[in-house]
């Protein structure tokens, strides 16, 4: 063999492992995670509870701008923009999405029935049709709930553990979130047993929730529970500021209202339930289905005590509730 076949055939094989390493390595698998929410945007994801999230995803190998895009759609507390916007993440083909809150999970169900959708911190899933059940979901939306309804009476107890002369309470609702039917009814039947009488009053932005306090003060409410709802959230500072002022005793949601002036909070940890989301959606990236995968619920539940709140109340917490309080912030 001649001296120049031999370089053409030692060129020609060269190209060709070149070629077969270069079809060998395929390009990383970029992730789209859709994400909505009736809230406004947060001005840093870190000192967010949605930060959490993300914190979740990263322990899981997750990044953004190396194997990950989050498609953020807030909805900046009108609800009646997340339909437009959940088909907007639709069209974006995302891979899964991640539904925080009642009004974004129904948005988000009637957009798709093919995407899969992880649901957080979302009350009675099964009684809102987003499941057909906790443990077999059964369609397109797996995820996590937050037992808001169920923790309602025991918060309207601890109201009464604080001042066992109270008589009149008042229960805050926002009319855009339908799992807040259920937290009424819940409420209503739990009244009865101790002997509070409990009116419902409904807010869904910060005029009303000002008519809604001063109605409260004018018809002598001498305490408050404030429904889990993320527009609520956004408006924590206005509702502790509000209870301050008409001198309420206030059991709010979680710990995030408590650090905003609430004096005190019985529920699950939301840090904690949007870490854990992230681990439903890394399993459905790698294949799992949302119909196998159950629904899960707290299984811990925080007691958080704002003690600068109950001295401007003039209150003296009792020592039980202190003893057994997870948090007090001083």
């Amino acid at each position: 063999m001649n001296k120049r076949r031999e370089l053409l055939i030692a060129v020609g094989a060269g190209a060709f492992a070149a070629s077969f390493a270069s079809f060998g390595q395929q390009p990383r698998k970029i992730w789209r995670v859709g994400f909505l929410s009736q809230r406004n945007r947060p001005n840093s994801f870190q000192s967010d509870v949605f930060g959490a999230f993300l914190d979740g995803l990263f322990e899981l190998g997750y990044a953004e701008g190396k194997n990950l895009v989050v498609e953020w759609r807030f909805a900046d507390g009108d609800n009646s923009r997340l339909p437009a916007l959940a088909n907007d993440l639709v069209h974006t083909k995302v891979d899964v999405i991640l539904a925080s809150g009642t009004p974004a999970a129904s948005a988000a169900k009637n957009a798709t029935t093919s995407i899969p959708i992880v649901i957080a911190s979302i009350n009675d899933p099964v009684g809102l049709g987003l499941v057909k059940s906790l443990s077999r979901p059964a369609g397109n939306i797996t995820g996590l709930a937050n037992l808001s309804a169920d923790l309602v009476p025991k918060q309207l107890e601890m109201l009464r553990r604080i001042s066992p002369n109270l008589t009149r309470a008042g229960f805050l609702t926002n009319p855009g979130n339908p799992s807040h039917a259920t937290s009424e009814e819940q409420v209503r039947s739990a009244s009865k047993k101790i002997g509070v009488n409990v009116s419902s009053y409904k807010a869904a932005n910060p005029r009303e929730i000002e008519s809604a306090f001063a109605s409260m003060a004018g018809q002598k409410v001498q305490g408050v529970i404030v429904a889990a709802d993320q527009y609520f959230r956004e408006r924590r500072v206005q509702l502790a500021e509000l209870a301050l002022k008409h001198r309420l005793l206030s059991v709010v949601p979680n710990a995030e209202y408590v650090e905003a002036g609430g004096l005190m909070s019985y529920g699950s940890n939301v840090l904690s339930i949007y870490r854990r989301a992230a681990t439903f959606v890394d399993k459905i990236l790698k294949g799992s289905r949302p119909s196998d995968l159950p629904v899960e619920q707290p299984t811990k539940l925080e007691l958080i005590i704002n003690g600068k709140t109950a001295k401007a109340l003039g209150l003296k917490i009792p020592e039980s509730l202190l003893i057994s309080a997870d948090k007090v912030i001083e």
